[in-house]
């Protein structure tokens, strides 16, 4: 049944804040829940089924109430707040905003974006190695440079070291110029994005010159051992089992673990398992290990992101059954 609704806006902080730039939070919210939403003076009407607009509704009272409180959203919150709706989970949302990870490089407070991301968060806090699985968007590798950042400045690490295996997505490493490090540089892209946006790009670059922080292929771990650091392992499901097994073994004293990957993006070679699907196997139970996975629902893109990983995980799962 069609019905409308109409949202009382405080005062013109509270505008600004729900409406967002030429009026782009109410769009997202368009398209993430279906309803229609019209700003008007202080006024948001919502209009449409009467499970959209309830749900719109909820959403604005509880960004409303984000904004009362000091916080200053943007498109990731409001996206959050849909997902948690969807969920059903939408009373916890205030609970996410009550702890600050760290402040990035502006001064702007980290927060976790959802239940999944809380779950990791927590997992990585509580055991020596953590696997976060699931889509791309879903924050697996900011988090993880924001908690290695983090544990550096508290003094709990010495270090913080990152890899990831160096196998092309569709394109040949060989053919670009420079050592084996250099060749894997640009696709190690979003954790230099991650790191330039919580220290800054300057702070960053004297903190690897110094050796504090080391970005490198997963070849240069082989015959290490660890200690004192804070090591990440990205696009892990590009690992074969060896590579695996030979990256946890290096753990020493003092270190935290965190592995990174998405098995639906595996680019091995054909007939080649990866080292992420048999660490999930192999495990599972074992202590100060966990696993933690996430779905399209935690994606923290735009809405549009989880729709297009949920139409592929469709066609792939019906291209399997009719073979």
């Amino acid at each position: 049944m069609l019905k409308e609704k109409i949202f009382k806006i405080e005062n013109a902080e509270q505008q600004v804040g729900l409406l967002g730039a030429q009026d782009s939070f109410l769009t997202l919210l368009e398209d993430g829940i279906g309803a229609k939403l019209h700003a008007f003076g202080d006024e948001i009407k919502v209009n449409g089924q009467d499970d959209q607009v309830d749900t719109a509704y909820d959403i604005l009272r509880q960004l409303a109430h984000l904004i009362k409180s000091g916080v200053k959203i943007n498109a990731t919150d409001v996206v959050s707040a849909m997902k948690m709706a969807e969920r059903g989970t939408l009373e916890y949302f205030q609970d996410l905003y009550s702890e600050t990870l760290i402040r990035d490089a502006k001064g702007r407070p980290v927060r976790v974006k959802n239940f999944g991301q809380r779950q990791y968060v927590q997992a990585i806090r509580n055991n020596d190695i953590t696997f976060g699985i699931g889509p791309a968007g879903t924050g697996k590798t900011y988090l993880a440079v924001v908690m290695a950042v983090s544990a550096l400045k508290r003094g709990d690490v010495e270090r913080i070291i990152i890899t990831r295996p160096a196998v092309e997505a569709g394109e040949s490493l060989g053919f670009l110029p420079g050592d084996l490090k250099e060749k894997v540089d640009p696709y190690l892209r979003p954790i230099y994005d991650a790191l330039h946006a919580i220290l800054g790009k300057e702070h960053t670059e004297r903190l690897m010159d110094r050796g504090t922080i080391e970005i490198a292929p997963l070849a240069y771990m082989r015959g290490r051992t660890l200690d004192n650091a804070f090591i990440i392992l990205d696009e892990a499901q590009n690992t074969t089992t060896m590579q695996m097994k030979m990256f946890l073994t290096r753990l020493g004293f003092g270190a935290k673990m965190l592995v990174n990957g998405d098995i639906s993006q595996i680019d091995l070679p054909k007939g080649a398992k990866s080292g992420l699907k048999q660490a999930q196997a192999v495990l599972q139970n074992v202590r100060r290990i966990e696993f933690v996975e996430f779905a399209a629902a935690d994606v923290v893109r735009h809405p549009v992101v989880g729709l297009i990983i949920n139409a592929y995980d469709q066609y792939e799962t019906e291209s399997t059954g009719n073979n």
